[in-house]
């Protein structure tokens, strides 16, 4: 529990809600748990700060009263590699959905238990940091013509153009070119955190990626689904370091 505490005491968490009370409910809570916070207030406060303040993870309203909460988050996401939870009173499915496409890590209503949102920012940090490459490893991989640098989130597909991945996108895919060849059940995509039968926050992750991986998303045939079991990612992995010549493989 101390290593724990030590690790997450260099994590900022910054908080972007507008309601001061629910804002010192998770300042608290957060803080209880060794994190550091920063609170923004408005929209227009945290795109001010976001640079300087360099994040770990940003909690954010979507009810904000200078700017919709899901355009925070693009912004948010096209400025910075940090993690993202949506704290909402909005319950409303297609919102919940928007947010996940638009590249949230997870997203949480209002009214919420503190230690579960504590368990879920541990959770995304833990996951991020897994996903993350150590210096001196090799960081490129090549699957089926596409190539994947897991140092920038980059990704070149076989036709040479770039395709464009989201923080979420991105981690989903540095978990399956880690363990190609093998069933990762739903619970290993997401994290260590427990996920109830009904939770379809992986099964849109990985729909958006098949659309962007995919030949026919119809008919995947990199990332297939095991029903009952989970998900295989079906390619074998190249690994290579940053400008290393060389074709992919096919």
């Amino acid at each position: 529990m101390k290593k724990a505490a030590d690790n997450d005491a260099s994590k900022l968490i910054v908080i972007v809600e507008d309601d001061p009370d629910i804002a010192r409910i998770i300042e608290q809570v957060l803080g209880d748990f060794s994190f550091r916070t920063q609170w923004c207030r408005s929209a227009g406060d945290l795109m001010r700060r976001l640079r300087s303040l360099n994040p770990d993870l940003c909690i954010i309203d979507l009810g904000l009263p200078d700017m919709d909460g899901l355009d925070v988050m693009q912004r948010v996401r096209a400025q910075s590699s940090c993690g993202i939870v949506i704290l909402t009173g909005r319950a409303h499915v297609s919102d919940r959905v928007m947010g996940l496409e638009l590249g949230a890590d997870d997203y949480i209503l209002k009214p919420f238990e503190p230690r579960e949102l504590v368990a879920r920012v541990r959770s995304i940090l833990r996951r991020r940091e897994a996903a993350r490459p150590e210096q001196n490893e090799k960081q490129v991989a090549r699957f089926a013509g596409w190539e994947f640098n897991l140092a920038n989130n980059t990704l070149i597909a076989p036709d040479g153009r770039d395709e464009v991945l989201s923080t979420s996108e991105a981690e989903l895919l540095k978990i399956f070119v880690s363990h190609p060849n093998r069933i990762l059940q739903r619970e290993q995509l997401m994290g260590t955190r427990d996920i109830s039968p009904t939770d379809r926050t992986i099964d849109v992750r990985i729909s958006r990626l098949r659309r962007k991986i995919e030949p026919n998303q119809d008919e995947p045939a990199i990332i297939k689904t095991v029903y009952g079991a989970g998900y295989l990612f079906l390619a074998t992995v190249d690994w290579q370091s940053p400008g290393t010549s060389g074709s992919p493989p096919a």
